[in-house]
């Protein structure tokens, strides 16, 4: 059954992510005092799948994901879509590699070319936000 595997917010940029075991995921904004948290933007939330960030060797957070799923093929939903449950709904866009996926290593932002994961606008049951954990979807 598709899980949530880990939960993490930066900080602040150019710092490393940090996991939560839970966060406050605030409606059409991102997650709670993450500063990639964009208010009313399409990138408020960065979903990728386990199985694509073990496939290139990559630890948890290394290419800035806030949701690492398990079991779940985040490329499926297309723009539009909305996913039951967590803390994303929906599905905005394909997240394009960065020059700095380059800095993890060379040859890296090639690689995984459409295989980054997904943007999501944030959700939450209230404008005061919601509380979102790794026992989703449960």
């Amino acid at each position: 059954m598709p899980h949530v595997l880990g939960l993490f917010r930066a900080p602040k940029r150019g710092l490393p992510m940090e996991e939560l075991p839970e966060v406050a995921a605030l409606e059409e904004v991102g997650f709670e005092n993450c500063a990639h948290a964009q208010p009313g933007g399409k990138r408020q939330v960065l979903l990728v799948d386990r199985e694509t960030r073990d496939a290139r060797e990559l630890g948890p957070a290394m290419i800035r994901e806030n949701i690492t799923t398990e079991g779940l093929n985040v490329k499926a939903p297309k723009p539009g879509e909305s996913l039951r449950g967590g803390a994303a709904r929906g599905i905005t866009m394909a997240c394009t590699p960065c020059g700095q996926i380059e800095d993890l290593r060379p040859g890296l932002r090639k690689e995984i070319r459409g295989r980054r994961g997904m943007l999501a606008l944030s959700k939450a049951e209230s404008s005061a936000g919601a509380t979102v954990s790794k026992s989703w979807p449960n």
